[in-house]
């Protein structure tokens, strides 16, 4: 009788991301780079939304993966892996503005500095607009917005990330959403 040959296993692009983690943990090689390939751009859109930066966020991506890796064994599956890589992310931008310090201050008309008005481009106009009026929030509603309105965040996942009660997340949404309304309105020229 001939002997059933085990199946070949599954290659680590079809593990689900828990399952990835836990592969990681058990020394899989692989795994965790699989994990990096599927969030990174998430992951980095996240930093470059909540730093403004391009080269904060680049190093806050780094920090967070590189402390995802180490760290993979704290991961108790209570949450999604992208809302707990979400967090660390969070958490490492977070770290980075509260080191940085300004080289210099602004104009009182930033908007004119910040935004090229040169551009025809609508929509990078737009963009500009949006990221000068969302620098002008406080740390938690920037957060919250980004997160729940740029990202798609549930106000659930967004809670979770920022380690706050759902109710303060719709409650910095509402109040950062009014602080907006008057900075993004057209203005009649």
């Amino acid at each position: 009788m001939p002997t059933q040959q085990p199946a070949p296993p599954r290659p680590v692009a079809d593990y689900s991301d828990a399952e990835l983690l836990s592969a990681h943990c058990a020394g899989d090689p692989d795994a965790f780079g699989e994990l990096f390939r599927r969030h990174r751009d998430r992951m980095w859109a996240v930093a470059l939304r909540t730093t403004g930066d391009r080269e904060m966020a680049a190093d806050a991506v780094q920090d967070a993966f590189i402390s995802a890796f180490r760290r993979a064994d704290s991961f108790r599956g209570q949450s999604a892996v992208t809302t707990w890589l979400h967090r660390i992310v969070v958490n490492a931008c977070l770290d980075r503005l509260r080191r940085r310090r300004p080289t210099t201050e602004l104009p009182a008309d930033h908007t004119a500095v910040l935004a090229d008005r040169h551009d025809r481009h609508s929509s990078v106009e737009t963009a500009l607009d949006v990221q000068a009026a969302l620098a002008t929030l406080p740390e938690g509603q920037r957060l919250a917005l980004t997160l729940v309105d740029m990202h798609g965040l549930s106000v659930a996942e967004t809670a979770q990330i920022l380690g706050v009660a759902e109710g303060t997340v719709k409650s910095r949404c509402a109040r950062g959403r009014s602080a907006l309304a008057p900075l993004l309105r057209p203005q009649d020229t």
